[in-house]
Parts: C-alpha cells; sequence; structure tokens
C-alpha cells in the first residue's frame, strides 16, 4: 500500500513562502505523473501543479503560475511544491498524488495565509 506523506506547510503572511514536500513510500512513484492539489474550506479540491514522468513538463493553474514552482526528486520518491509571494487565496490543505490521482489520499498539510 502506498503512503503519500505531505510535510512543510504552515502559517505565514501574504508575501512569505513555503516549501512542501510529499514523501512516497510502499512503492515508487517514478513512472507516474504527479500533482499537487489543494482543498479550501467550502470548495473542491482543485489541481494547483503537475509534473511529468520525466520532470521535463510542468503545468500550474492560472492563479499560482509564475509563484510556484513543482520539482521531483525520484531518487528520494519525493516531490515538492515551492511557493513564494503567498496571497491569502492560497490558505488551503494541500495534498499530492499521481495525476490522475491514483493512491490514497495522504493527510496534507495545511497552509495559512494571512493578510
Amino acid at each position: 500500500q502506498v503512503q503519500l506523506v505531505e510535510s512543510g506547510g504552515g502559517s505565514v503572511q501574504a508575501g512569505g513562502s513555503l516549501r512542501l514536500s510529499c514523501a512516497a513510500s510502499g512503492r515508487t512513484f517514478s513512472g507516474d505523473a504527479m500533482g499537487w492539489f489543494r482543498q479550501a474550506p467550502g470548495k473542491e479540491r482543485e489541481l494547483v501543479a503537475l509534473i511529468t514522468r520525466s520532470g521535463n513538463s510542468t503545468y500550474y493553474t492560472d492563479s499560482v503560475k509564475g509563484r510556484f514552482t513543482i520539482s521531483r526528486d525520484d531518487a528520494k520518491n519525493t516531490v515538492y511544491l515551492q511557493m513564494n509571494s503567498l496571497k491569502p487565496e492560497d490558505t488551503a490543505i494541500y495534498y499530492c498524488n499521481t495525476n490522475p490521482p491514483k493512491r490514497v489520499w495522504g493527510q496534507g498539510t495545511q497552509v495559512t495565509v494571512s493578510s
């Protein structure tokens, strides 16, 4: 059973930065495209960033373009999300998973941005 463990969240002021990590155990995800998703209170979970299996291509939802960067280290079975210039609307629980999602969702990591 693959376990996804997200970490690195926290509370920051607008304009601040955080780096999220997602570690997978039980099975490598080197053969999968990976994504970071987020779910804000009262909203559906949305895909925020995607990185292809090779790591050569990335995708970002419009609201985070130019501020977030997704990367992967398959040797460590870890995916990262560097978040800069954070805004209050980025407040959410952040999750990682394959894309499309095929694994059991982890607990996520809470990101809270205050104005």
